[in-house]
């Protein structure tokens, strides 16, 4: 057998066992016996269970963190009379493309969303959350240059409905959904988290 299809069957291994156990439960002697691989020969490949896990999630990680940097990026770099009339565009777009990457690696990133739970890669809505918060208040300070001011938010309040915006996007790509479902309630999902900030931010 190939050192290819021996990886294929690692990771096919590995994504069962992370998926019911879930990282920190996860037996990499498990992974070895159900291969009936020896232990040296599987250390020939990966010599830990953070680094296998991370062979099946890292790209992701990094795509979908990348991904929503970009775009919070490209928009910030816009002239600021420009800024109000595409915010629409570019956030929809950002978030339609990181919904078509999950589900074209979907397996792998239920794993990253659901297992990776005592790993590097459990502060993805975290991380995501401070790059939205950041981005949110250099767009405050667009629309006072403007003369639209924000009146002022409570921070914890703001921290709250953002992480709530994430982990609700994040429930599509958990649970699955078809993906013309998906993309409607992404749809529906934008709209009401737009008419909300709309409204609190007195815009």
């Amino acid at each position: 057998m190939s050192p290819e299809s021996t990886l294929m069957r690692i990771h096919q291994a590995a994504r069962k066992e992370f998926r019911e156990r879930g990282f920190h439960g996860a037996s990499l002697r498990s992974i070895v016996k159900s291969l009936g691989m020896t232990t040296g020969a599987f250390y020939g490949y990966y010599k830990s269970k953070e680094e296998l896990f991370a062979a099946l999630v890292e790209d992701h990680y990094r795509y979908l963190l990348d991904r929503f940097r970009q775009a919070q990026e490209e928009f910030a770099h816009l002239p600021s009379q420009r800024q109000p009339e595409v915010l629409g565009d570019f956030s929809g777009a950002c978030m339609f493309d990181m919904l078509h990457y999950a589900y074209d690696h979907l397996e792998d990133c239920q794993l990253l969303l659901c297992c990776a739970e005592g790993t590097r890669f459990a502060g993805l809505v975290d991380e995501m959350v401070q790059i939205e918060i950041d981005a949110t208040h250099n767009y405050f300070q667009v629309l006072e240059e403007l003369g639209r001011p924000v009146p002022d938010i409570d921070l914890r309040l703001e921290h709250i409905l953002i992480t709530g915006m994430f982990h609700t996007f994040f429930e599509l790509i958990i649970h699955a959904m078809p993906i013309g479902k998906a993309e409607n309630y992404l749809r529906e999902m934008r709209a009401f988290y737009t008419a909300g900030w709309m409204k609190i931010m007195g815009q």
